[in-house]
């Protein structure tokens, strides 16, 4: 699979609508007023880059899906994206308006086809390698947000939003993002706990075959789902140490054999095929597996990206809530 999703070997709704809780939107007036275009400004990104544009920025160009979807749910359609087929498949929180070009891999971006396209910025992540930032910069000027960090995940999607908003001039509509996200979370708190699912383990993973042999990957408690876990009451089940980044870590069928008596949710998409219910399925050590016997295992939806930004992780609690509580 692409970087992210199978970053261990080589790693988003078609319709499906997750509506947020607790929405609020600002009147046009007000939206209107706060995100008026104004002179130039400037920046300094999560690199330490100072980044000057000569206005808000409206022909961008976004090499990440979280960053795709940041300035989708800002109200700015861009006008290139790196890998449109897979976005498409992996994240419907926020789709794809308008036509935008597709330019390459989200590792490989074709300089050429941005350079096309005459943007007013390039929006990138640190997964992006300093060769291709450094060519990128010769076409058009290079925001770069951090991708993910593991001592602070909540944090470092926000702020990579409200970066996204000061160079978009629609900082009025990050805040409401940000308020929704947050009343989300509350309302999907209050949903489990209500069910009495408060405090309950759980393990959220994802699975991958290759060579005929099936990894999976842990979300553990520093990952972004599950910093979220943890905001809706959940406590994370994994023993697992993630990575430095992203939170995650792989194992294999047998590592499961330590989570005990949890809730076990993964995520899987049509596109790429479901590991759980297809090489696992016959396995005798999954098969065993207390939360497996129980019927305690969650498939979500497809199209819930678990590197995204407010609208997918709005997306993730509801599906989440839905499917502990069904």
């Amino acid at each position: 699979m692409r970087r992210h999703f199978f970053a261990s070997v080589s790693v988003a709704v078609a319709a499906l609508s997750l509506a947020a809780c607790g929405t609020t939107e600002p009147s046009p007036a007000d939206s209107a007023a706060a995100d008026k275009p104004a002179g130039k400004i400037t920046l300094t990104d999560a690199k330490g880059t100072k980044v000057t544009l000569d206005g808000p920025a409206t022909k961008v160009v976004a090499t990440e899906w979280n960053v795709v979807e940041d300035l989708l749910a800002l109200g700015v359609a861009p006008v290139g994206v790196a890998d449109v087929k897979g976005y498409t498949a992996w994240n419907t929180a926020a789709p794809l308006t308008g036509d935008p070009k597709d330019i390459g891999t989200r590792g490989e971006p074709s300089i050429d086809a941005v350079a096309a396209l005459a943007p007013d910025l390039v929006v990138a992540t640190s997964d992006l390698s300093p060769a291709v930032v450094k060519q990128l910069r010769k076409v058009a000027p290079v925001m770069e947000i951090t991708s993910a960090d593991a001592a602070d995940q909540i944090g470092t999607m926000t702020k990579g939003l409200d970066l996204i908003a000061k160079a978009t001039g629609k900082e009025t509509k990050a805040d409401t993002l940000k308020k929704n996200f947050e009343a989300s979370l509350t309302e999907g708190r209050k949903a489990l706990a209500d069910a009495g699912l408060g405090g309950a383990q759980i393990a959220s993973a994802d699975g991958y075959v290759a060579s005929n042999q099936v990894s999976i990957r842990a979300y553990t408690g520093t990952s972004l789902l599950g910093a979220v876990n943890e905001k809706l009451g959940l406590k994370n089940a994994w023993t697992v140490k993630g990575d430095e980044s992203y939170g995650l870590a792989t194992t294999d069928v047998e590592g499961l054999t330590g989570l005990g008596d949890v809730q076990f949710t993964y995520v899987a998409n049509d596109a790429d095929g479901d590991a759980f219910t297809g090489p696992l399925a016959k396995n005798a050590v999954w098969k065993s597996l207390p939360f497996v016997k129980d019927g305690n295992v969650h498939r979500l939806p497809d199209g819930v990206w678990m590197f995204g930004g407010p609208l997918s992780m709005e997306a993730y609690t509801d599906s989440l809530v839905d499917a502990l509580t069904k």
